[in-house]
């Protein structure tokens, strides 16, 4: 299925927690949109991998994705290697996205920062004719990267007020995470999932603050923006 918009994250839930209303907001206005989860969360401290895709299922289809995939790396051993950019590179080219956006380059989890670099490589080697690859050379025009996750200023954020709403019910749609069976709780390690939900509602707050919205997503791109209007601009300076 050919796709406008193409999320990319490491785990189940990711794309939820940093750029879900901007996913619901992108569908809403009409765009084709997709998910490809790289790893199903094994490694995770809750739920099982069957479990957590289910979860992603209904997740993605609150967020109105068109497609949602799951390519079953190893959850906890990403690496930059050609057989996982391979797989990822060969999505790009079966959908042909025009934007992707990817988990920010730092960040505390190995799979997210790994996820980052794998996932901006895929997108170059989708477009070189000769790489071995199946599917015609493709490469998206432009690739995101969502800042939640990081403590980063962002280029410019997503307004998903009229969203919120529904990208919480797809984070929370997450049972196995955020609302564990007792049994799932017992844990000797303390989990920022605990207070993860909390947190990214207040990161949305932040964001809004910054567009003078209730909520937002933030995100960084690499290359410098262009604007042709500099009187309608949307956000005043005092």
């Amino acid at each position: 299925m050919k796709i406008d918009l193409l999320a990319i994250a490491p785990h189940p839930d990711d794309v939820e927690l940093t750029c879900g209303g901007t996913m619901v907001k992108m569908a809403l206005a009409g765009y084709r949109t997709g998910i490809l989860d790289l790893t199903r969360g094994e490694m995770g401290s809750r739920g099982t991998p069957e479990t957590r895709l289910k979860e992603a299922g209904r997740a993605g289809k609150i967020l109105g994705a068109k497609v949602r995939l799951n390519l079953e790396l190893p959850d906890a051993h990403l690496c930059v290697c050609d057989e996982y950019k391979i797989a990822i590179a060969e999505v790009i080219r079966e959908m042909e996205p025009h934007t992707v956006i990817l988990p920010y380059w730092e960040g505390r989890h190995p799979d997210h920062y790994t996820a980052a670099r794998l996932g901006d490589e895929a997108c170059f080697v989708a477009g070189l004719k000769n790489y071995p690859l199946k599917g015609d050379a493709f490469r998206p025009f432009k690739i995101l990267y969502a800042a939640s996750y990081a403590d980063v200023q962002p280029t410019f954020c997503v307004d998903i007020t009229k969203q919120y709403d529904r990208r919480r019910r797809a984070i929370l749609a997450y049972t196995s995470q955020f609302n564990p069976s007792k049994k799932d709780r017992q844990s000797k390690v303390v989990l920022p999932l605990d207070q993860l939900e909390a947190r990214m509602s207040d990161r949305a707050r932040h964001y809004g603050r910054m567009i003078h919205v209730k909520y937002a997503e933030g995100f960084v791109v690499k290359e410098t923006l262009r604007i042709d209007d500099i009187v309608d601009m949307p956000v005043r300076s005092m």
